[in-house]
């Protein structure tokens, strides 16, 4: 095992998961659009997995509300930038991983920059505009996209890759009404219980490692802790991605 790898031994005990795959995440940049308690959670876990460079995009500054679920932050943060203590506690985890940091929302105006040099992306923005504007310019870029939201005790996960399943608009098109920011219950082991979960997709896509949802929605509800999986389709006439080309090689044969 290579010395730089000490950190990561007990997940390269994991049955089929090589040094390679190690040095492919080490080599990837992920864009954690929203770091509240998906996108923050999610981000620990690719911290400590060995993730090269994340990008960070949230907005705003911490508020005592915001404590019940975003275990990134720190309650002596409290009226400062999220996006900064957040990156102060992926140093403190793990000081190999690179932290790129925007005080943004999510928009068109920014989207470029913010998936620029991006191998995937975590969609955990708290509004529908935010993940329509992520979704499609991961379309037309090529960045495979893990797609998750939760609602109190309720959740859903699917993964979209360009050209291969279905995007965003197809399964929620663009005229499902929006849902209200900050406008919904959240109990804190919930949303960190999904930001696990798009923590393990996100390795999966980057290394190969098993197999991720392909064309498949994972939901659950954790009152009755029932958790159920559905195909969901490609739009062939969907707007956003009806014409994107198959430009991630080999996916669907690995995954499918």
């Amino acid at each position: 095992m290579k010395k730089s790898f000490e950190r990561y031994r007990r997940q390269l005990m994991l049955d089929g998961f090589t040094e390679a795959q190690q040095q492919k995440l080490k080599d990837s940049t992920v864009l954690v659009a929203g770091i509240g308690g998906l996108g923050g959670t999610a981000a620990i876990y690719l911290a400590v997995a060995g993730i090269g460079k994340m990008i960070f995009a949230h907005y705003g500054k911490l508020t005592l509300t915001n404590m019940n679920r975003q275990i990134l932050m720190k309650d002596n943060w409290i009226g400062k930038s999220r996006v900064i203590q957040g990156m102060k506690s992926i140093k403190d985890l793990n000081p190999e991983v690179e932290v790129e940091i925007y005080d943004e929302r999510t928009s068109e105006s920014n989207i470029e920059k913010l998936l620029s040099g991006a191998n995937l992306a975590l969609s955990a923005r708290p509004t529908f505009h935010e993940r329509r504007v992520l979704n499609e310019a991961c379309i037309k870029k090529g960045v495979p996209l893990v797609e998750a939201a939760m609602n109190g005790m309720e959740g859903y996960l699917f993964n979209i890759v360009p050209g291969v399943t279905a995007c965003l608009n197809c399964v929620y098109p663009d005229n499902n009404p929006e849902w209200e920011e900050l406008g919904f219950p959240v109990l804190g082991a919930v949303s960190g219980m999904l930001g696990c979960l798009m923590s393990i997709e996100a390795i999966k896509l980057l290394t190969g490692y098993g197999k991720p949802l392909m064309s498949k929605m994972l939901i659950f509800n954790t009152i009755d802790m029932e958790f159920r999986k559905f195909k969901v389709h490609k739009n062939p006439d969907c707007e956003v991605c009806g014409t994107a080309l198959n430009s991630i090689d080999n996916f669907e044969a690995e995954y499918n």
